[in-house]
Formats: structure tokens, sequence, C-alpha cells
């Protein structure tokens, strides 16, 4: 299914020590390039978050990041040290008598002492999954985006192969009307001349002047080129390179059916097909 390069998603989800958000964003780009924001605490995740972005995805520029909120319930891993606290008064009290009233300890300088409060130590393995899965979800439906609106570009693709084939169309079908209005002219120009023209030279000159209008081997490629973009957008794997290469075959093609035209309709249609294919091009350059 063909994906866009462009796409955002966020995931966000509640657990006991906090809220986990994740925000990924995609824009198109030649490769795959990865930035991750984490916080300092969880650096050691940065590799594993870029290895299941690259499982998932092939091209585009994709910055992640991880944001998170600690709820109340993050406090509940604190106690006091009981013996602590009791030295410490202790100490305080000695140093009142000695230096007289009003020289007390604040509740806060209490907590604030060294071991008079711990924190529980994190399950950081159960932490580590807790976020990667979560980042799996954002990660889903950052590609889910993608094929949507992957889809919405292949519609627009399809309208715009079946505009070209369209011309390509009329072109084959008035080159018969073309060569006999060539060979007209020609002939009619050899009329106007005093000398009686040979035969057999005015037979070569009719092969060279239809030989320098052939374009049927550029409307044949054309068609075979529009026929694999078809079959090309309904491959599974990403396609963006190989659509990007047969626009500019198909630019060639065009270019080369405008240098050989021979009449102003032929003309337009070459100009047609390569504002088709400047306009398929736009579309593709955003295709993973």
């Amino acid at each position: 299914m063909l994906r866009s390069m462009t796409a955002f998603a966020r995931q966000e989800q509640a657990s006991a020590w906090g809220v986990i958000i994740w925000e990924l964003r995609s824009v198109n780009h030649r490769y795959l390039e990865t930035s991750i924001r984490l916080p300092e605490a969880l650096r050691s995740l940065e590799s594993l978050a870029r290895e299941r972005i690259a499982a998932k995805l092939s091209r585009g520029k994709v910055e992640g990041t991880l944001k998170l909120q600690t709820t109340g319930a993050a406090l509940t891993g604190i106690t006091l040290n009981p013996p602590v606290v009791e030295r410490l008064l202790e100490v305080a009290g000695e140093l009142e008598h000695l230096m007289g009233p009003g020289t007390g300890l604040r509740l806060i300088d209490v907590l604030r002492w060294p071991g008079v409060v711990s924190e529980a130590e994190p399950d950081l393995d159960e932490i580590k999954l807790t976020l990667l899965n979560s980042l799996d979800v954002a990660l889903a439906e950052l590609v889910a985006t993608r094929e949507r609106e992957g889809q919405r570009t292949a519609e627009l693709i399809q309208q715009r192969c079946v505009a070209m084939s369209e011309q390509v169309k009329q072109v084959r079908a008035r080159r018969p009307e073309v060569l006999a209005r060539w060979r007209d002219k020609l002939l009619g120009r050899l009329a106007d001349l005093s000398a009686e023209a040979d035969p057999g030279r005015l037979e070569q000159e009719l092969v060279l002047v239809a030989q320098r209008l052939d374009v049927d081997e550029e409307l044949d490629r054309l068609d075979a080129h529009l026929h694999e973009i078809e079959a090309v957008l309904k491959r599974k794997e990403p396609v963006g390179r190989r659509l990007d290469f047969l626009m500019q075959e198909l630019n060639r093609e065009a270019n080369t059916l405008s240098s050989k035209s021979a009449d102003a309709d032929t003309t337009r249609a070459s100009i047609e097909l390569k504002v088709l294919i400047e306009q398929m091009r736009e579309h593709i350059q955003n295709i993973e």
C-alpha cells in the first residue's frame, strides 16, 4: 500500500508513576532520518526507539518526543527514616541549649537532610517496557495516517495516468492525418517547382520525412510506463523511488514527442503530458 511520508501521531498513556506522552512527526526525506528526544534519565532507550521506528518505516525524516508527567501516585514510594530524624532532633536540641532559643530546625530543614527520606528505586525494566509499548501504539497510528494519505495520493496519480493515456490515444489517432498532411505539403511544394521531380528521389524524401516525424516508439513507451505505474501502485513495499524513476522516463518521452511534433495538436498534447508528469512528480516526492 502506498504511504505518504508526512504524518503526525500522539499517544498518551497513564501509568502508576505518571503519564506517558509520545509525539511522532514525519516529513519527506530521501532516506530514513530519525531524531529522538528523551528525558535525561531515559537516554538508554534511544537506540531501542530507533530500532522500533526503523522496523516500521523506510523513508522520511522522523522526530520523536517523549514527555513524562509525574502524578501524586509517584510519591507513594517515599519513606521516612525515623532513627535519622530522632538523632537529628537530638543534635538540634543540644545546639539550641548551647546557642539559645530560636535556633531549632524547621520541618523543611529536616526533610532536606540526607538520609531522612528515601525514595524507592523504580523498576526501570518495567518502565522501559511500558514506554516502548506506548511507542509501538504511536507508531501504528503514524503508519495508519501515512497509509491513508498515501491512498489519497495514489488516487490522484491514477487520475493523471488516465489523463495521460487519453493524450497518447489522441496523438496516435492523429498520426495518419499528420503524415498525409505532410505528404500533401511536400507534393505541393514540388509542384510549384518548374523542374520535374525524380519519382525515386521524391519517394526517398517522403520516407525521410516519415522517419523524422515517427513517434510511434515514444507513444509505445509512454503507454508502457503508464501501465508500469499502475502495477507499482499495487505493490506492498515502499515504491517512492521507483515511481520517481518512472517520472524521469515519462518526462524524457514527452520531451522527445515535443521535439518531433509536426503539428500544433501534437505540441499541445506533449505540453499537457509534461504538466501532468510534473503534477505527479510533486505528489511522488512525498511517497515513501
